[in-house]
């Protein structure tokens, strides 16, 4: 069974508009099968669209390139352009990949971040709200097809102990109610990527366990590629998903926490750790005061639904 689960948000009148335009539009209509211009595909976001995890060739690949790959049908081109750059937060899509990206004209644009600013102690989700938000109106109003993703928690996909698991799975849960809920509003292709079938799956992991090795990223080239073809935006043949590398073994990963693991750690123990580890101490409190982090989650919730009424306008 495949791990990743898909949906599309309520579309808008215009989506099949433009797939059944025989001509490209100044921006965002889809050219037509016999290849009169090409299907331009852009990709903003951070290492999860770069690639990383999936390398071929010594670079990076990556479920986006593979999309791409099926997107243009007989005597269509592809005009594909990553702009995602590992590590990056949401202020940097809104700030730096969206005007390059909306200067491209895409037919299609993907927008998947967050997990960055989970791992931040600036993490904050009105702050996040605004900024996805904004980002994705832009590449709306250029007319391109948005796809988007919810991701899994990071503590739990890093075997985090508890107390410092649960503040990451709370910004997280946060973050994936904002990409819900703007995805439905854009009208985006949207997957998820936090079902339980996709994280428990080791083989669809690389080493560090944050990112999809290759067959994970086959499997969500190919969630994003029958989304697509249910809108006429691909005609190519579906990804693979058969990888042509073996998983990680264990030994992978302690080669990676030896080597790369261990700068990874450094980085974030200058960040997130000291502010990881107030929350942690905060957890533990709110535990021992017999409340079992219920306040926590309350004050998550609340944060949550300000920034959803701020951004949506309700």
């Amino acid at each position: 069974m495949n791990p990743v689960r898909e949906s599309r948000a309520p579309a808008r009148g215009r989506v099949p508009a433009r797939t059944r335009a025989p001509e490209p539009g100044p921006a965002g209509t889809p050219p037509d099968p016999a290849g009169a211009a090409p299907l331009r595909f852009v990709v903003l976001g951070d290492s999860f669209s770069e690639g990383v995890g999936d390398r071929v060739g010594g670079v990076w690949r990556g479920w986006a390139e593979l999309l791409a790959a099926g997107l243009a049908g007989p005597g269509q081109r592809i005009e594909y352009a990553n702009l995602a750059v590992s590590g990056a937060l949401s202020a940097d899509v809104a700030e730096k990949q969206a005007p390059r990206a909306v200067a491209l004209r895409p037919h299609l644009a993907s927008v998947v971040v967050g997990v960055n600013d989970t791992l931040r102690h600036t993490f904050d989700i009105g702050l996040f709200a605004r900024r996805l938000d904004r980002v994705l109106a832009a590449l709306d109003a250029a007319g391109a097809v948005l796809l988007t993703a919810c991701l899994p928690d990071p503590g739990q996909m890093l075997g985090l102990p508890g107390p410092l698991a649960r503040p990451l799975a709370r910004r997280r849960t946060s973050v994936n109610a904002v990409v819900h809920a703007l995805s439905a509003r854009h009208g985006a292709a949207h997957v998820h990527l936090a079902d339980p079938a996709w994280t428990a799956d080791r083989r669809l992991w690389s080493a560090d366990r944050l990112h999809p090795g290759e067959r994970g990223h086959r499997a969500v080239a190919g969630a994003f590629h029958r989304v697509l073809a249910e809108r006429g935006l691909a005609r190519g043949p579906a990804p693979s998903p058969e990888a042509s590398e073996p998983p990680p073994t264990r030994a992978d990963t302690a080669l990676w926490l030896a080597t790369a693991g261990t700068g990874w750690v450094l980085r974030r123990s200058r960040d997130l750790l000291p502010q990881l580890l107030l929350l942690a101490g905060e957890e533990l409190l709110h535990r021992t005061d017999g409340d079992g982090g219920g306040a926590l989650d309350a004050r998550a919730a609340t944060a949550l639904a300000e920034a959803l009424a701020a951004t949506m306008g309700e």
